[in-house]
């Protein structure tokens, strides 16, 4: 009988998290749950440990933002369930998860600063990454990556994009440039006054995805594809000089390397997040799963590609700035624009006010240029602060 794989879930109630374990129950006979993690959607966390039936189970995680999902960190105290799981609590009970040898791969599907350490907690335990968390590499992509190699850690990335480059290289120093797709959201072909008077559910009406109200204003600002950029850059060394954006209206080119000689390599598909997922959890091997069917060209019809519109979008050049620059640029970056989207989707600014307070923070940000773990908090905390002051 072939031997399963073992697999914890860090973020199990959110959009990443619930089609994982779609594809998980697709592949049951493939696959172990030791632990599921999740906010406070507690009635759901407990409906997935009933049918999946895990070792343990941990509430609490703690976020940035209440309406992200996320409550109070508590400290951890090991309870059974009477349900046949044990019980976890908060940041502690993280650390537990991802410090269980037993684990194959850990996916880090919650969204904020709190992956960061279930991530490095992961590495340091030897235990494989698929990562879902744009802040752990945003925030601290080279103490992550170094540890990473250190340690034989193979982190596997989730993102449509990322993973569609994962796909494309075979040997990176071969590699000459990476091209990152964006479906351009839901103001690509809207003015920049449009833009200005957007309501929260304009931004909110992706064309493409279905994804979590914050990351969902990220890809209206294309803020989210500056993140992948900064992403891009960690997961797979390349310079930010050699990582370009192109615009894909149809979302079926997911990303594309080129290599030296000139030729490209892309890698296709529908716009569904269960294909990159299934991808990252049972690497390096390939099977039939819950979206897999024939592609076909002549349904897609056509694929449209055009440049980014640098001026309408100027969250790009912030973060192409911020990821030059390096050290804790990217800690402001992300912490400014975090907080300054929670207050547009709390009526507190306009959506085209958002880059505007993330160029103004990192203007006056003076930057650690190689940071500590607790560095880095400490100025994603400073950095919220300040933020927040400039809504009062």
């Amino acid at each position: 009988m072939e031997k399963k794989r073992k697999i914890s879930i860090i973020g199990s109630t959110g959009s990443i998290g619930t089609q994982a374990l779609e594809v998980i129950e697709k592949l049951s006979d493939k696959f172990e749950i030791i632990a599921l993690a999740g906010g406070n959607n507690i009635e759901l966390l407990e409906h997935q440990a009933k049918k999946f039936k895990p070792e343990y189970i941990c509430y609490n995680l703690p976020s940035s933002h209440a309406g992200e999902g996320g409550i109070s960190t508590r400290g951890t105290s090991v309870r059974n369930s009477g349900e046949g799981y044990k019980i976890l609590h908060g940041e502690e009970g993280l650390e537990q998860i991802c410090s269980n040898k037993e684990n194959d791969i850990i996916l880090v599907a919650c969204s904020g600063k709190i992956g960061l350490k279930p991530t490095l907690k992961a590495i340091e335990n030897g235990i494989d990454i698929a990562l879902a968390n744009k802040e752990t590499l945003v925030m601290a992509g080279d103490i992550v990556m170094k540890k990473a190699r250190e340690n034989g850690v193979n982190i596997i990335p989730v993102d449509s994009e990322h993973c569609a480059i994962h796909q494309c290289i075979k040997d990176i120093r071969q590699v000459d440039k990476l091209i990152i797709t964006a479906s351009g959201g839901p103001f690509l072909h809207k003015s920049i006054d449009e833009m200005q008077k957007a309501t929260v559910k304009e931004a909110l009406s992706h064309p493409r995805w279905h994804m979590g109200k914050k990351i969902t204003v990220d890809s209206a600002t294309l803020m989210n594809k500056g993140l992948e950029i900064i992403e891009a850059h960690h997961l797979f060394g390349m310079d930010y000089e050699n990582i370009e954006v192109v615009i894909h209206p149809q979302s079926i080119v997911h990303s594309a390397i080129e290599y030296k000689d000139g030729s490209v390599i892309a890698q296709l598909g529908l716009p569904s997040m269960h294909i990159p997922i299934q991808y990252a959890i049972t690497y390096p091997e390939r099977f039939e799963g819950i979206k897999s069917k024939s592609f076909s060209f002549t349904d897609a019809a056509r694929l449209d590609f055009e440049k980014p519109d640098f001026e309408k979008f100027p969250a790009l050049n912030l973060a192409y700035f911020a990821g030059r620059t390096g050290g804790t640029a990217t800690v402001c970056l992300n912490a400014a624009n975090e907080e300054a989207v929670f207050a547009f989707l709390d009526g507190k600014i306009t959506l085209c006010k958002i880059v505007d307070i993330v160029e103004k923070m990192l203007s006056d940000h003076k930057v650690i240029k190689n940071p500590s773990i607790d560095e880095i908090f400490e100025v994603d905390r400073e950095i919220r602060e300040k933020t927040k002051k400039l809504f009062a």
